[in-house]
C-alpha cells in the first residue's frame, strides 16, 4: 500500500482572510476561484470524486488548525454551489455537481436550501465526465483495443489500466464518462448493473 504524500497547500491557504467571504465582488470571484483551484486538487491528490460536505469541513481542506480558520458548512456550501454553475452564470465552470439523496435522511436540517434537498455531497470534476472519456479513448487507441470488449470492473481495477490516472475510478464517474463515449458513438455499454461491459468503437 502507498502512502500519500502530505498535500501541497497553496500560500494563500495560511492567508487568514481566504477564509472570511470577502464583500467586494471582484475579490470574492477571485477568492472563489481560489476555493475551487484548491478543492479539485486536493480532491485529485487523495483520489477522491465525491465530497461530503459535513465530513469535509473537519478536515484540513476547510479547517486550518494553525490559524484557528475554517469554513463552516453554509460557506463551504457556498463555494461548491459556485462550482456548479457555468462560467457564463458567473459560476467556477460546473467543476462540481451537487448529489442529491446521499441514502441518509439529511442531518443538516435547518440549513437553507430549502425544497433542493440537503446539498451536502457532491462530485467533484477536477476533470468532467467529457475529459475522461478523452483520456479512456485515447488509452484504448494507445493500447490498441478499439473493438474489443473490457468488462468496467476490468477499466477500474484492471492491470492493464494500473498506470492510468483513471485506474480505481469511482463506477458511477466511470459510467458517466462511458456514457458521454455512447452519446459520441465511440462505444457501446451492455450488461447488467454491476456487469457492465463496453465495446469500444
Amino acid at each position: 500500500m502507498t502512502t500519500i504524500p502530505p498535500f501541497p497547500f497553496p500560500p494563500t491557504y495560511n492567508f487568514p482572510p481566504f477564509f472570511t467571504p470577502q464583500p467586494n465582488t471582484t475579490t470574492r470571484q477571485s477568492q472563489l476561484e481560489k476555493w475551487s483551484s484548491l478543492i479539485q486538487s486536493w480532491c485529485r491528490h487523495h483520489r477522491q470524486y465525491r465530497l461530503s460536505l459535513i465530513e469535509a469541513v473537519e478536515t484540513p481542506l476547510f479547517h486550518n488548525t494553525a490559524l484557528r480558520k475554517r469554513l463552516d458548512l453554509r460557506d463551504a456550501r457556498e463555494v461548491i454551489e459556485w462550482m456548479t454553475k457555468s462560467e457564463e452564470e458567473g459560476g467556477g465552470g460546473r467543476r462540481a455537481e451537487w448529489i442529491s439523496d446521499s441514502g441518509s435522511a439529511s442531518s443538516s436540517i435547518g440549513l437553507n436550501g430549502a425544497g433542493q434537498g440537503p446539498k451536502t455531497v457532491a462530485w467533484i470534476w477536477w476533470r468532467r465526465p467529457e475529459e475522461w472519456a478523452d483520456i479512456l479513448v485515447e488509452w484504448v487507441e494507445s493500447t490498441g483495443q478499439r473493438g474489443s470488449v473490457l468488462t468496467v470492473y476490468e477499466l477500474i481495477q484492471g492491470e492493464g489500466a494500473m498506470s492510468q490516472e483513471f485506474h480505481g475510478m469511482d463506477t458511477d464517474v466511470m459510467l458517466r464518462s462511458l456514457n458521454v463515449l455512447v452519446k459520441r458513438g465511440r462505444a457501446q455499454i451492455f450488461g447488467g448493473e454491476g456487469q457492465e461491459g463496453v465495446k469500444f468503437f
